[in-house]
């Protein structure tokens, strides 16, 4: 199974639509995790021409997103439980900080969280956090990026950067 991973699109400030490399490397994926900050439901309705897509609202995101998603949601692919969430709720932590408490109560492979549009991929007990960064708005970092996730006998994220 391979699921593609987006946050913090921010479109259509940050982009009129996601970039081509993005799209290319996606239309195969059997689903489209999206992590918050979409600010249109524009960017739901392109992805979802592609594939499942699985999304959480964002700090950013107006109450047409908002009235769309949760904040947090758990998905079960293959044997593996997803959690997904924006990373946004709670003080003073860093946001991997805030995306591990939003599932404290949870026994999850992956967590998966933006925000802070700074690609992240760490093991936290025998949990993997992971940010996919953006794919349209990279702030401070060297390059644009999203994720593929591919599961099999085993779960494995890495990120594509662009």
């Amino acid at each position: 199974m391979k699921i593609a991973v987006l946050s913090d699109t921010h479109m259509p400030k940050k982009g009129k639509q996601l970039p081509e490399i993005v799209m290319e490397e996606i239309k195969d994926a059997d689903l489209i995790i999206h992590a918050g900050d979409w600010t249109s439901l524009d960017v739901y309705e392109q992805l979802k021409e592609m594939a499942p897509v699985a999304g959480v609202l964002g700090n950013v995101d107006p109450p047409e997103v908002r009235d769309f998603f949760e904040e947090k949601r758990i998905i079960e692919a293959g044997r593996f439980r997803i959690g997904v969430t924006h990373g946004h709720i709670g003080k003073k932590k860093k946001t991997p900080e805030r995306a591990l408490e939003a599932f404290q109560q949870e026994q999850l492979d992956l967590i998966v969280f933006g925000h802070s549009h700074i690609p992240y991929s760490q093991m936290y007990g025998g949990t993997l956090l992971f940010n996919p960064g953006s794919p349209t708005d990279r702030r401070f970092q060297p390059r644009f990026s999203y994720g593929i996730i591919e599961i099999g006998e085993e779960l494995e994220a890495k990120h594509i950067y662009f």
